[in-house]
């Protein structure tokens, strides 16, 4: 049996009767930019996730530069990450010519550490960024207070995490700003690049609408500065008919997630992801982690046995190269680090059976047992 990482040309074959005509009514409407799709998008996006605004943008990295731009952020200003996150997190500090300052995440939920939040903290930070990393929130209550208590805005990265609750309350409207990704691949992906801001901040929402279409409200009269982070329509059109099926493709990545961890907690060398008490994990990624030194050779081991696995992700961003001159070193985050050698990302989407699921899993038995 042959099992893919992801499956997205199931998935649009089970919506194509409806995804074909909504494409076609943009083209027949040659509203190629914004216009009605994505106004009806954002409209209903934002009620989904029960925030007052969204903004819908051209990628989920244009969505993280627009939150801290519209904080007003620039040179000087430093801005707290996990570390264990995937690169375009940072790129929202430094495309506004801010520091991304860095901190371990968690041992159990792979989050960002509110403690090592708190440490980091000097008179030149001005934003912390929750990311709602492989679809499970991060614990909003302690960042939140931390940040009242410091005078400092909490953003989120939901990239992962479209759908996922905190405490029985959709993400998007905890913090101040949030950014989603509709990548492709994401648990609500577009057919391209797309991204969306969430915020029940008027005055953020108003600036990020000027700041995606040049930084201007009304047609050629720039107030602020800007750029072109227009959504496309046929994204927009896509994705609101996708939306209409992320309750159930949600419940289905559940599903897998729960027979994963039925069928792999007995092994002993394998640690399954932890759904905390006060999340609603909505699984963009399965990741368990492998003991020590063993995690190429199972990896190697599934890829014989047609298994597609993924690594998210293999270098914390510390220790990339290009962030090298701010003076990170290995064993400054041991958590993100220990999870960046041992973590292994197993297939997971809304197609998956549980006959491969179980394929999988017996895959995996295989190897240890």
């Amino acid at each position: 049996m042959k099992i893919p990482f992801l499956d997205l040309k199931s998935q649009y074959l089970s919506i194509k009767d409806d995804v074909n005509p909504a494409i076609q009514n943009v083209l027949d409407n040659t509203a190629y930019v914004l216009g009605p799709a994505v106004k009806n998008f954002e409209d209903e996006f934002a009620s989904k996730h029960q925030t007052k605004h969204c903004v819908a943008v051209s990628s989920g990295t244009d969505a993280n530069h627009l939150v801290l731009w519209a904080l007003d952020l620039g040179p000087g200003d430093e801005v707290i990450i996990p570390a264990n996150t995937f690169i375009a997190t940072a790129w929202g500090a430094t495309l506004c010519g801010a520091t991304p300052v860095f901190v371990d995440c968690e041992k159990d939920s792979y989050n960002i550490d509110p403690q090592a939040v708190e440490k980091a903290i000097t008179p030149r930070t001005k934003a912390i960024v929750a990311v709602h990393l492989y679809g499970q929130p991060a614990d909003m209550d302690p960042l939140i207070r931390i940040g009242k208590k410091h005078n400092i805005p909490v953003v989120e990265d939901a990239a992962q995490a479209h759908n996922a609750e905190y405490k029985g309350k959709k993400i998007g409207g905890l913090g101040l700003a949030t950014s989603f990704s509709f990548y492709p691949g994401k648990n609500l992906g577009a057919y391209g690049e797309g991204g969306a801001v969430l915020t029940n901040d008027d005055t953020i929402a108003n600036k990020a609408k000027s700041m995606r279409d040049h930084g201007a409200l009304e047609k050629y009269n720039h107030e602020i500065y800007g750029h072109n982070y227009r959504m496309e329509g046929i994204q927009g059109a896509v994705l609101g008919v996708k939306l209409k099926h992320l309750d159930s493709w949600t419940d289905n990545r559940r599903r897998v997630a729960n027979l994963y961890n039925s069928e792999l907690s007995q092994i002993k060398q394998i640690k399954i992801p932890r759904e905390m008490d006060y999340a609603k994990h909505v699984y963009h990624l399965y990741v368990v982690r492998v003991e020590e030194g063993k995690r190429d050779q199972l990896r190697d081991y599934l890829a014989e046995k047609d298994i597609a696995t993924g690594l998210h992700y293999p270098i914390p961003l510390h220790l990339q190269k290009c962030f090298s001159s701010l003076g990170y070193k290995q064993g400054d985050f041991p958590v993100s680090e220990k999870l960046a050698s041992t973590g292994l990302s197993l297939p997971i989407y809304p197609e998956l059976t549980d006959e491969m699921v179980l394929y999988v899993c017996n895959a995996i038995k295989s190897f240890y047992l």
